[in-house]
């Protein structure tokens, strides 16, 4: 449920880009540096008061953002002074690309109709010491068409409890396993250089470590380990065993979400 603004407040929203490097993720934490709490702790610095945010998605640690958003609540501000102030206590890592004034009842988590990721592989013999924060290096010759053609069998709504953590929640007081069930609508496979592979995902939502498994697994295809056919009795299997390694969360970033 999203609860609005208190009297006097209003909600605001904040389109946010960072370098996931340093961080040990989004989510505010008070015994590590995180995204969250380097943004949460420079408004509250500007604001000179308690300030919750919430954003689209709660990226991993080392992985990065080039669309994620943030809402929050605040008095009246000068939004553009606000955003300067943000830009200059949150640099060089963290970048505000725009801040403004929105509906009170927005909320950057609940009101996303999707979110896209994209995950970078570098294929070649060699690293290259520019892009590895940002990419997967993976040696061995990838098959991008076989890749693609086990992709397009993750599109929909299935149970992907092969591709994710199993968390644990309340519901009326009782432990219970969380749904795992996601809907994709898109996922493509491409060749952005001869050199670099995209893989691009588009769902409702994403659990945990969801994005990465499915690469692991993807790039498993690409290298011949696994045949594209395997992905269905993968997804049935509900066992994260039966899916590829995670790959290291360098190659990823939250592109876009969608409201």
């Amino acid at each position: 449920m999203v609860s609005l603004p208190q009297e006097g407040m209003k909600r605001y929203k904040a389109f946010v880009t960072y370098d996931g490097t340093p961080f040990h993720g989004f989510a505010p934490n008070p015994d590590v540096e995180t995204v969250g709490g380097k943004i949460r702790d420079s408004l509250e610095k500007v604001l000179g008061k308690e300030t919750n945010i919430t954003c689209a998605g709660r990226t991993d640690a080392g992985v990065h953002a080039e669309g994620q958003v943030i809402s929050f609540d605040a008095g009246p501000i000068d939004e553009k002074q606000l955003e300067r102030s943000l830009n200059q206590l949150c640099s060089p890592h963290i970048g505000i690309r725009s801040l403004e004034e929105t509906d009170p009842t927005f909320d950057a988590r609940f009101s996303a109709k999707s979110r896209t990721y994209r995950y970078q592989i570098l294929n070649q013999d060699y690293p290259d010491p520019f892009l590895q924060r940002f990419v997967w290096h993976v040696h061995d010759h990838l098959d991008t068409d076989s890749m693609q053609t086990a992709s397009t069998m993750l599109i929909g709504e299935h149970d992907f409890s092969s591709f994710c953590r199993k968390r644990i929640v309340k519901i009326d007081g009782l432990k219970t396993e969380a749904s795992l069930t996601r809907e994709i609508h898109s996922i493509e496979v491409t060749k952005k250089e001869s050199n670099i592979i995209e893989i691009w995902i588009t769902a409702s939502s994403f659990c945990h470590q969801m994005v990465r498994s499915i690469t692991g697994t993807l790039v498993d295809v690409g290298l011949g380990k696994t045949e594209s056919y395997t992905i269905t009795s993968i997804l049935a299997e509900k066992n994260r065993n039966a899916a590829g390694r995670v790959a290291p969360p360098q190659g990823l970033t939250l592109m876009k979400v969608k409201y």
